[in-house]
């Protein structure tokens, strides 16, 4: 019986699907996480009448035929970058992204990796870092002496110093975007990285060509819809629980074949 191994595929894809929603919940309170949704699709048909076929001598046509289908796999697993509400930090190098955008960071083997997790920190250097140490590729230096620093929501950085009313710009963070973002490589630590699928990045000014906007002193929330997630969770639960039975229900059904006499 191919029931067995069609209900076999499906408790595979609900348990897929419990994985990436309890990933989403444990990154429930991660700065700027965008939840994953996991998406299937249908198996091979095994075509034993083939639909059009010609049926008789007469040429009658089969108007459906008979298509056995074989189960459910896995299609993707695909980011929804979604708006995270933003909450205030009084951090004086938070920032939170209103809009399309990610910051860029320089990881230690040279290549560029992508955030929208603004909690930047300042290194012993004055060097602008996120939170793996990883330095800020529009690389921004904030001196010694600076006593404040402000950034606008263009991204323009200012370093105000003791006796010195206006500020100084010491530099300019910049935002990319891609085509197809859902096409990014996840690398942990709230990056990610351009790939083929994704495109090369689009790189300008915060507010400029579609690009969002800065707010210093906040960051940006998990978009993770707890109340959605719990209810996506039992749904999968009780589809788990229905393939179940229907494995219980096949081997109940070859029990019977063995004990006819």
């Amino acid at each position: 019986m191919r029931a067995l191994r069609i209900a076999a595929t499906g408790m595979e894809a609900q348990q897929t699907r419990v994985e990436v929603i309890s990933n989403n919940l444990a990154n429930m309170n991660t700065n700027a996480y965008a939840p994953r949704r996991a998406e299937f699709a249908d198996l091979h048909y095994q075509q034993i009448r083939q639909p059009g076929a010609i049926s008789s001598v007469s040429g009658t046509v089969l108007p459906t035929g008979i298509q056995m289908g074989l189960g459910v796999r896995s299609a993707a697993v695909s980011a929804e970058f979604q708006q995270g509400a933003l909450r205030e930090s009084q951090g004086d190098l938070d920032v939170a992204i209103e809009g399309e955008g990610f910051l860029q960071f320089t990881l230690p083997n040279g290549d560029l990796a992508f955030s929208r997790d603004g909690a930047l920190k300042r290194s012993s250097e004055g060097v602008v870092v996120n939170s793996e140490g990883y330095q800020l590729a529009d690389q921004i230096t904030i001196p010694q002496d600076a006593r404040s620093v402000a950034i606008n929501s263009n991204g323009e950085v200012f370093a105000f110093f003791e006796g010195q009313p206006e500020g100084q710009q010491i530099g300019t963070i910049t935002l990319a975007t891609f085509t197809n973002k859902k096409g990014l490589e996840a690398l942990g630590g709230n990056l990610f990285r351009e790939t083929a699928a994704s495109g090369t990045p689009l790189l300008g000014n915060a507010g400029e060509e579609g690009r969002g906007t800065l707010r210093q002193g906040f960051l940006e929330e998990s978009a993770v819809d707890v109340v959605a997630q719990i209810a996506d969770l039992i749904e999968a639960q009780r589809g788990y629980e229905l393939n179940s039975k229907v494995i219980s229900a096949v081997d109940q059904m070859f029990g019977s074949a063995v004990q006819i006499r």
